[in-house]
């Protein structure tokens, strides 16, 4: 354990903000989720179901808002914000890597490589679940901002969208729904299967932070909250 250390910023306020609301959005999207996918075999109504898929999407928007903010400042922020200091993709990447291989005790001001990689499954997969939820939502209750366009594409009278309801075939030509429920399917794979890689990758995540805490000893969980690590004299960027 290093005996000499200093207190270094690294985690902005936008960081730990896009962190914490991730965090909360996640858990109450996996778990509304849950309910929605088992919803036949807890008997939930018609009725229940559009509420429980309301309130998702609703949720999906703020995790949405959050990770588009994220992307810009990845771009425009300054220091540990941008994606060249969170992504593996800088100069030098791989000869850093074998060094963490060799040195598992070295300390890092920002993400060690292995964070890098981790930081990168994780956006991937929460970009494929952002983007396959909106259409979803536009297919399923007709929110947007897909729900406008696919509800014209199946109605009957469009001058009537405002008959066109989540389980309802009122005003809806059942020909164009099928089509519509057909350009769907490709979108819930895609989100079914990132769900799945996120369930598999979330407790990776947090178990690399424990064993990485446990290693470098640097304040890794806190700085999520104050900003701050504890660093050597001598940390890598």
């Amino acid at each position: 354990m290093n005996t000499e250390s200093k207190q270094v910023f690294v985690w902005s306020r936008n960081i730990r903000l896009f962190h914490w609301i991730n965090v909360i959005a996640i858990t109450l999207l996996i778990f509304i989720g849950l309910i929605i996918f088992n919803g036949k075999l807890i008997g939930i109504s018609t009725d229940g179901k559009v509420l429980l898929k309301t309130m998702h999407v609703i949720i999906g928007y703020v995790f949405a808002i959050n990770l588009l903010f994220r992307l810009i400042i990845g771009f425009i922020g300054k220091a540990h914000e941008r994606w060249s200091k969170v992504l593996p993709f800088g100069k030098g990447f791989s000869q850093e890597l074998i060094a963490f291989k060799q040195h598992k005790k070295a300390t890092y001001k920002g993400h060690n490589p292995a964070g890098k990689l981790m930081v990168l499954a994780l956006l991937s997969l929460m970009f494929i679940q952002m983007i396959s939820g909106l259409v979803i939502a536009g297919t399923d209750i007709y929110y947007p901002p897909f729900g406008k366009y696919f509800s014209q594409s199946i109605a009957i009278d469009q001058q009537n969208l405002d008959a066109i309801k989540p389980y309802s075939k009122d005003n809806v030509d059942e020909v164009a729904y099928k089509e519509m429920r057909d350009i769907r399917k490709p979108f819930i794979t895609a989100h079914v299967y990132a769900f799945y890689g996120l369930i598999f990758l979330i407790p990776l995540h947090i178990l690399g932070v424990i064993v990485a805490e446990r290693r470098e000893r640097t304040a890794l969980v806190s700085a999520m909250i104050t900003g701050y690590k504890h660093l050597p004299m001598d940390e890598k960027g």
